[in-house]
């Protein structure tokens, strides 16, 4: 048995239990931990960088054959990395809006009224996700899709259509883990964690009204996310402005930002838009690849 397969299975196999994950990941000082790891993630020291990127390889399948660089100053530094050129074709259909990351597909589907899941059987408010009451009347009876980043996927989001950002919202909140695990188990968990609520305006559309917002949900150890177009870090330490007025346009495909590890985005669309065929919870899905169908 080779080192890293004896270590999976002393170490990762009884911490993916359900009851212990959720204790070791959640029933601990959240905010504390996620800025000791954030501190730990930039450090450049060698032996430092090694031996965090050989204890992340051996609790994530991690693929490191995309990445535009094959060496990494930090962990952070891999954990943000680049891929190469192409590695992402975006699909052209301009009737379709591609997801922007790498993901597994979470609870999606339309939004009944105000409401959208969590999981089966557990809803919440657009009012407590959005903060601002225009925003849950343009997401009214819309369509909503869930994309959890996984720790080992490339963790860059981009721009499912041409468009403009026009407002960002930070709201500040928890760290609690984003995993299926705690989903489950945590009611509202998206509405307590900190996030950042992304206005984006689609090319062609009329107005400054935003058509698509992106609810970027930061998780534990990575309450930390990058947007093109803002000077601030969006992290535990950041103290506001809340509300962030923007104006960064951003074509088809092209690079918003990034998280500083995995987390989830909430993808919400107005009344008319629907999910593409195929898409469904539990599916894998990659930056480019087709997510909602625009209405005819």
């Amino acid at each position: 048995m080779s080192i890293k397969a004896f270590c999976k299975a002393t170490f990762v196999r009884p911490f993916q239990q359900d009851n212990l994950n959720f204790l070791l990941t959640n029933r601990l000082p959240r905010a504390l931990v996620t800025r000791l790891v954030g501190r730990l993630a930039k450090v450049e020291q060698p032996l430092v960088r090694d031996l965090s990127l050989a204890v992340w390889q051996v609790f994530a399948d991690l693929d490191l054959s995309e990445a535009a660089r094959s060496e990494f100053r930090s962990l952070n530094d891999c954990f943000t990395r680049e891929l190469k050129p192409g590695a992402r074709p975006v699909d052209p259909d301009p009737a379709v809006l591609v997801s922007p990351c790498d993901a597994l597909v979470g609870a999606c589907g339309p939004v009944c009224g105000e409401e959208v899941l969590q999981v089966k059987g557990s809803p919440y408010s657009l009012r407590e996700l959005l903060v601002h009451p225009s925003l849950v009347d343009r997401y009214r009876n819309g369509t909503y899709v869930t994309l959890r980043l996984t720790s080992s996927m490339y963790h860059r989001f981009h721009a499912p259509a041409d468009g403009r950002v026009t407002h960002v919202t930070y709201v500040a909140g928890d760290t609690w883990n984003t995993n299926p695990i705690t989903v489950k188990r945590i009611e509202r968990l998206f509405c307590k964690n900190e996030r950042a609520i992304v206005q984006l305006a689609l090319a062609g559309s009329s107005g400054e009204a935003p058509v698509l917002t992106l609810v970027a949900v930061a998780s534990i150890l990575v309450a930390s996310i990058r947007l093109h177009g803002l000077d601030p870090l969006l992290h535990l330490g950041y103290h506001g402005p809340r509300e962030l007025p923007c104006d960064r346009s951003f074509a088809r495909g092209e690079e918003m930002g990034w998280f500083e590890l995995g987390s989830t985005i909430v993808v919400l669309a107005p009344p008319g838009y629907a999910l593409c065929d195929g898409l469904t919870e539990g599916a894998a899905i990659k930056m480019g690849e087709r997510l909602l169908r625009a209405p005819l």
